[in-house]
């Protein structure tokens, strides 16, 4: 039985359609969610804030504490456990998964999940934790990425032949390396430009090496091998923002950038993610010109993070509104 199932997922602000969906998908499958998100707790909750709280648990996190993950997310695993329960990672269940399937055994494997979450001494009753990781930066998080890519591939959309220059905002860089594996397993003539916001590029480049490395063991495709020998340099061109900043702040003028975008192109994008991809995007299309390839900006979504940016920067969504009422 799996029973009373609690999952703990970290999510930095502003919250992102991805924390968003976890929690909807938690609670229509009976599951609790408790979300810990970095920064201040906003005096009125809005947007994914407002909508994650309905469905979950929402804890704001101090940035100092909130720099060592790892140690948080266990201790508030634990917390939510309580005396007796269980806790264990997202991945635990599938390394165990994994481990019976390499050995063919197909129920062991079934009922080694079942052990790992029930934890060894666990009664039923108790309560079982599962902690997911920040913006599913695991090797798993890249199938689903690589199913995109299957589905942008055909012949009604872009295709396999025509070459293109995907361009995308990179966090945890998860989706980046996804949409490049899918190009390299379906032979697409597709190069992905990834604007790093969060980390430098050598850290970036280790993760990318890392989940590479986690995706042939644990899906088992070796021949990815020789797909890989011929890339020099990593499958992602990892570039760095227009304007670069500490991640999550937002400079002036950016936000009137994007209404000005909005209202010429109807396309929302937000200033802590989507603008980077938008503004590199918008430098390929102009490098371009005379090429051969197309640009084609992924949107990752997340524009619901702009109620709580517009209480974090109250000042800069003020001009935006007088500038906005001057002009009509």
């Amino acid at each position: 039985m799996w029973l009373h199932v609690e999952v703990v997922k970290v999510h930095m602000r502003p919250l992102l359609v991805g924390t968003f969906m976890s929690t909807v998908s938690c609670a229509e499958r009976g599951l609790r969610s408790h979300l810990l998100l970095r920064g201040e707790q906003p005096e009125i909750p809005t947007g994914y804030n407002l909508i994650s709280t309905m469905y979950g648990s929402v804890s704001y996190i101090a940035r100092s504490l909130y720099a060592q993950r790892e140690d948080m997310l266990t201790k508030h695993a634990y917390l939510v456990a309580g005396k007796g329960g269980c806790v264990i990672r997202f991945s635990d269940i599938l390394e165990t998964s994994l481990a019976a399937r390499e050995s063919e055994e197909v129920l062991p494997a079934l009922d080694g999940c079942r052990n790992v979450l029930r934890g060894a001494n666990a009664e039923i009753s108790s309560r079982k934790v599962v902690i997911v990781n920040e913006g599913a930066g695991d090797a798993f998080g890249l199938l689903g990425v690589i199913r995109l890519v299957y589905f942008l591939s055909q012949n009604n959309l872009f295709g396999k032949e025509r070459p293109l220059k995907i361009v995308v905002d990179a966090g945890t860089g998860t989706t980046a390396v996804g949409l490049a594996l899918g190009a390299i397993c379906l032979g697409l003539p597709w190069e992905v430009n990834a604007v790093m916001l969060a980390d430098t590029i050598e850290g970036y480049k280790r993760q990318e090496k890392c989940l590479i490395f986690d995706f042939k063991r644990l899906c088992g495709l070796e021949h990815l091998d020789d797909a890989l020998n011929g890339v020099d340099g990593g499958i992602v061109h990892w570039v760095e923002r227009t304007h670069p900043r500490k991640f999550g702040n937002v400079l002036k003028g950016e936000v009137e950038m994007c209404q000005q975008i909005a209202q010429q192109t109807g396309i929302l994008v937000d200033p802590v993610y989507t603008l980077a991809a938008w503004e590199h995007a918008a430098l390929l299309c102009q490098q371009e010109a005379e090429g051969d390839a197309e640009v084609v900006m992924l949107h990752t979504g997340g524009t619901l993070g702009m109620f709580g940016l517009a209480q974090r920067y109250t000042s800069y969504f003020s001009s935006m509104q007088r500038g906005y009422s001057h002009s009509e």
